[in-house]
C-alpha cells in the first residue's frame, strides 16, 4: 500500500503558495491549496496540478484570521503530513500613520493565522505522532524594515513562535522551521518602479531578485527525510542580503 502524505498551504493561489503547491504536487503528495478570494485562481491551479502531475490537488477556501473556520478546515481536510504556513500581508506605511486596524489586520493575517492553523495541525500530527510545520516570514522579521515597522513586528512573532513551538513538540517527532525570504519577484512587488527594484537587485550580494521557486524549494526540502535532524531553524532564502 502506497502512503500518500498530506500538505496544506495557506494563501496558494498565487505568487510563492501557487509555486509552493506546484512543487509539492511534483513529490506526489495530496496538495490542500488554501485561499481566502481568490477562489478561481486556486481552482484553476488545482486542476492544473491534479492533470499534470496525476495527483488530488484541492482548493478550500477559509480566512485564517477566523479562528472557528480555521478549525472547520481541518475537521473537513483531516490530518495533515505537512502546515505550510505562507498566507501574508505587507503594507508601506510611517510609524505614525499605522492605525489601530493597520495594525490588528497585519497581525490577524501574518500571526494569528499561523497560531490558528499550527493549533489545528498539531491535533493530529501529536496523535501521529510525525509532521512539518515550516513558517514563512520575512527577512525584515529578522532585521527590521524602515516603514514597515508593524509588517516587520509580525513576522519578527513567527520567528519567535518557530523556535519556542519546535522545542515543544520535537519529543512528538514533529519539526517546525521558518524560511525568512528575501527580496522575491510575487505580486507584493508591483508596486516598485524598475529604478527601485534595480536598487534591490544591487543591494543583494547573488545580484538578482529572488524567485518563488526559491522559496518552494526550500519548503520542499525541509518537509523531507533529508531535513529530519533540522527543527526550530530560521533559513535565510535571501540572496545574501541579510547574513
Amino acid at each position: 500500500m502506497i502512503f500518500i502524505k498530506t500538505v496544506l498551504i495557506t494563501g496558494a493561489s498565487r505568487g510563492i503558495g501557487a509555486k509552493t503547491a506546484q512543487a509539492f504536487a511534483k513529490e506526489g503528495y495530496r496538495v490542500i491549496i488554501n485561499y481566502n478570494k481568490s477562489k478561481a485562481e486556486a481552482q484553476t491551479l488545482a486542476d492544473m496540478l491534479s492533470k499534470n502531475y496525476n495527483t488530488d490537488c484541492t482548493a478550500y477556501g477559509c480566512d485564517i484570521t477566523d479562528s472557528k473556520a480555521v478549525a472547520e478546515m481541518f475537521s473537513e481536510i483531516g490530518t495533515v503530513d505537512v502546515l505550510i504556513n505562507n498566507a501574508g500581508i505587507s503594507e508601506q506605511k510611517l510609524f505614525t500613520d499605522i492605525s489601530d486596524e493597520d495594525w490588528k489586520r497585519m497581525m490577524a493575517t501574518n500571526l494569528d493565522g499561523v497560531f490558528y492553523c499550527c493549533r489545528e495541525a498539531l491535533k493530529g500530527m501529536i496523535q501521529e505522532k510525525n509532521g512539518s510545520i515550516i513558517n514563512i516570514s520575512s527577512m525584515w522579521g529578522e532585521v527590521g524594515a524602515s516603514c514597515e515597522v508593524h509588517y516587520s513586528a509580525s513576522k519578527a512573532a513567527v520567528i519567535g513562535l518557530t523556535k519556542a513551538l519546535a522545542k515543544e513538540v520535537a519529543p512528538s517527532n514533529i519539526r517546525v522551521n521558518c524560511i525568512t525570504p528575501g527580496v522575491i519577484a510575487t505580486d507584493m512587488m508591483k508596486g516598485f518602479d524598475e529604478e527601485t527594484l534595480e536598487s534591490l537587485k544591487e543591494e543583494t550580494p547573488l545580484s538578482r531578485l529572488g524567485t518563488p521557486e526559491d522559496i518552494a524549494n526550500m519548503t520542499v526540502f525541509l518537509a523531507s527525510e533529508n531535513a529530519g535532524f533540522i527543527t526550530g531553524q530560521i533559513l535565510g532564502v535571501n540572496g545574501g542580503f541579510v547574513i
